[in-house]
């Protein structure tokens, strides 16, 4: 970039796209904001050069070689106008992207935070989404907009019924999980990272669901929440239809709203009134700001201290009570 301000802007943030709106849409229209943005801030004055000139008033040949001043005069070839605008280019890269009907947490990169959205996915972070689902009605491409290829009656479906079919998924995702995980499960490392979350696919892998609940239950209408890894909107749609199926019925997606890709969450994510080049940097550094905070080091404890403190409590616990 071209100017100290476009320097600064380099990192990953996220905003949130509404549905109905296609994430280049989102993209474009970021680095378009940005662009003019930086270019509307005021311009550093023009650099001067000192110009020799012939002295006003010479009137002989010879005067005229001999009699200078000195003038500094503005360079016109680093003009605004002469050079167009400072940023005519700003790069923003899209991460884990959205389809045209779902909505939620879209994470983009500005600048050389490009080559951290790289690195920030292949860590396999773990996006959640909300599904909204309805009963009675399959598909063609498991959404509710689609032409319509069954009706079925779901009068028999229970809350207590739907929470046994999603366990049932669940655990099946979860011998996925460890199966494409490549790690021995009966070794120490398998049970720290599986205690800590941190169990994943060692490389690519299919779509893997690692959390999934109802959160509302109103037939025919129902709500899911989901946690999964390397996940497609149209996976989830899937997912939606075939629960339909498990409980005897049909079911179709109503809508799919991502609330959490990897770091970012809804709290984090700008709306569009924030898609601006001061909202932006303000978010790429309280991004950065909550890394360090995740890197420092933890309190450490004085367990010697501790260890002695605890023993001297025992030694008062353990005291002969005097005989009077």
């Amino acid at each position: 970039l071209g100017s100290a301000v476009g320097r600064q802007h380099k990192g990953i943030f996220s905003v949130y796209k509404p549905s109905g709106v296609h994430w280049k849409l989102v993209r474009d229209t970021i680095e378009t904001n940005i662009r003019n943005d930086l270019n509307a801030t005021p311009s550093q004055p023009l650099p001067h050069k000192i110009c020799f000139l012939n002295a006003p008033g010479s009137e002989t040949e010879a005067s005229r070689g001999l009699a200078l001043r000195t003038v500094s005069l503005p360079v016109l070839s680093k003009h605004p106008l002469v050079t167009g605008p400072e940023v005519q280019f700003m790069k923003v890269g899209v991460g884990h992207r959205l389809d045209v009907a779902s909505s939620g947490v879209l994470t983009l990169a500005v600048g050389n935070g490009n080559r951290a959205l790289g690195d920030l996915y292949s860590a396999q972070v773990t996006s959640e989404y909300t599904l909204e689902g309805e009963f009675g009605t399959a598909t063609a491409d498991f959404s509710h907009t689609g032409k319509v290829v069954e009706r079925s009656t779901y009068d028999h479906i229970t809350q207590d019924k739907l929470e046994r079919v999603l366990a049932m998924l669940e655990g099946a995702n979860q011998k996925a999980l460890l199966m494409y995980s490549n790690v021995d499960m009966k070794s120490q490392d398998a049970y720290e990272m599986a205690a800590r979350g941190l169990l994943g696919p060692d490389g690519k892998s299919p779509p893997i669901l690692k959390g999934l609940r109802c959160i509302h239950f109103q037939p025919p209408n129902f709500t899911l929440e989901v946690q999964c890894l390397n996940d497609t909107q149209k996976y989830l749609r899937r997912i939606v239809h075939e629960i339909g199926l498990e409980l005897r019925s049909t079911a179709v997606c109503k809508g799919v709203r991502r609330t959490r890709d990897g770091p970012f969450t809804l709290k984090d994510a700008l709306v569009h009134q924030q898609w601006t080049a001061a909202d932006i940097m303000q978010a790429v550094r309280q991004y950065h700001a909550s890394k360090k905070r995740k890197k420092s080091p933890p309190t450490k404890i004085n367990h010697t201290s501790t260890a002695v403190k605890r023993q001297e409590e025992h030694e008062i616990c353990n005291e002969t009570p005097a005989v009077i």
